[in-house]
């Protein structure tokens, strides 16, 4: 499926655009694509974009100053992703984003996004509840951090997405979890 019709396809899971609305929503965006291992954010960067996964996988991650990389995020096709913080509040980032496989993703400027909010509500209305969506996820992840063990973090994750097993390598999983690759590989 082209770039066009997967995001066609997820932006109508939540909300109808005529086809003349949809091409000028699409008009915004800018396709680009990405080797396994690129970096498109990182720390220190001005962050002007978000990221819609068309195909492949991105990680958001931060290292600390024990050069610990703690994983925030894998954004797999339909996905978004960037450094929100510093997207919205135009500061530096903090959070890095880099490609795990090759991927072919859809760029939309922060810009652009607030004049297609300001222009059609019904995309407004989109961005918010991809927003509000993105907020319970991370809330639930959370929670499941302060309540679950490592085994029952894992299996879940699983669950939820079994594309990650073969598509992540096992070290940026237990980076997910927060644990050693050691201890995830006795899971």
């Amino acid at each position: 499926m082209e770039a066009k019709e997967t995001l066609k396809a997820h932006i109508g899971k939540f909300v109808s655009l005529t086809g003349e609305q949809f091409d000028y929503f699409f008009s915004h965006f800018k396709p680009l694509s990405f080797k396994k291992g690129q970096v498109i954010i990182a720390e220190g960067d001005t962050v002007d974009c978000e990221y819609f996964v068309i195909s492949g996988c991105l990680k958001s991650f931060f290292i600390n100053d024990d050069l610990k990389m703690f994983i925030l995020q894998f954004a797999m096709p339909t996905w978004w992703a960037s450094d929100y913080n510093a997207l919205y509040s135009q500061t530096k980032a903090t959070i890095n984003v880099d490609c795990i496989t090759d991927a072919e993703v859809l760029a939309l400027t922060n810009n652009d996004r607030e004049k297609l909010c300001n222009e059609l509500h019904i995309v407004e209305h989109f961005f918010r509840w991809r927003t509000n969506r993105g907020y319970v996820a991370a809330q639930k992840r959370l929670l499941s951090f302060m309540n679950n063990n490592v085994k029952y973090r894992y299996e879940e994750l699983l669950k939820l997405y079994p594309e990650l097993y073969n598509m992540v390598p096992k070290n940026l999983i237990a980076a997910y979890l927060g644990v050693s690759r050691e201890t995830l590989s006795r899971l």
